[in-house]
C-alpha cells in the first residue's frame, strides 16, 4: 500500500512548524511522501534533512496545485480520504479502509487542510473521516488515523540507510550513529 499525504493550504509564517511535522508524523507512521499546496521550500528543506539522517525514501513536493494531485491520484486509480473533523467517524469506517487497502498496490491520498477546505475536497473524497467531531489537530488526526490503517505495524518500521537510529531501551538512551554506537 502506498499512502501519500496531501497538505491543503499553508500560512507561511503561521502554519510553518504545523506542516512541517504534519510531514514529519506522516514520514515516520509510513506515508510514502507528501504534497504540499503551498510553496514553502523551507518545509520542504526541513523535511529532506530528518529524511537523509534518520533513513527512508520520503518525499516533499510543494507548490501542487491540490486539484490537480487529487484529480491525478483518482485517475490513476488511488483513492482519497480526507481528515475533517465534519466527517463519519474514524471507528465506523476504517474497516471499509482496510478492506480497500488490502491490495498491495492500493494506493491512499490523506488529505490534511490548514485553512477553510473548499467544498470540492468533501466532494471528491472517497471517505471524509473524522477522529472526532471536535476541534482538534490536523496533526493528531494524520497520526490516529495512520495508525488505524496500519494496526499499528507501522510503529515496527526500519529506514533503510539511516545515519542516526534509536535502539528502544527500558531505561536512558541508546543511539546508533552510522555503524557504531
Amino acid at each position: 500500500m502506498e499512502i501519500v499525504v496531501l497538505r491543503l493550504g499553508h500560512r507561511l509564517e503561521r502554519d510553518k512548524r504545523v506542516t512541517t511535522h504534519v510531514g514529519l508524523v506522516g514520514r515516520a507512521l509510513g506515508a510514502r511522501g507528501m504534497l504540499l499546496a503551498a510553496d514553502d521550500k523551507s518545509v520542504e528543506r526541513s523535511i529532506k534533512r530528518v529524511t537523509k539522517r534518520w533513513g527512508g525514501d520520503f518525499f516533499v513536493k510543494t507548490g501542487v496545485s491540490w486539484s490537480e494531485a487529487i484529480k491525478n491520484w483518482k485517475q490513476e486509480g488511488g483513492k482519497v480520504c480526507h481528515l475533517t473533523m465534519y466527517g463519519e467517524n474514524l471507528l465506523d469506517v476504517i474497516g471499509e479502509i482496510r478492506e480497500d487497502a488490502k491490495n498491495e498496490k492500493a494506493r491512499i491520498m490523506v488529505v490534511v487542510g490548514a485553512e477553510k477546505v473548499p467544498y470540492e475536497v468533501f466532494e471528491a473524497a472517497d471517505w471524509n473521516v473524522a477522529v472526532g467531531n471536535q476541534p482538534h489537530s490536523e496533526i493528531a488526526a494524520l497520526a490516529l488515523f495512520l495508525d488505524y490503517l496500519q494496526q499499528g505495524k507501522e510503529l515496527k518500521a526500519l529506514f533503510e540507510h539511516a545515519e542516526i537510529e534509536i535502539v528502544p531501551t527500558r531505561k536512558g538512551k541508546k543511539v546508533k550513529i552510522g555503524d557504531g554506537e
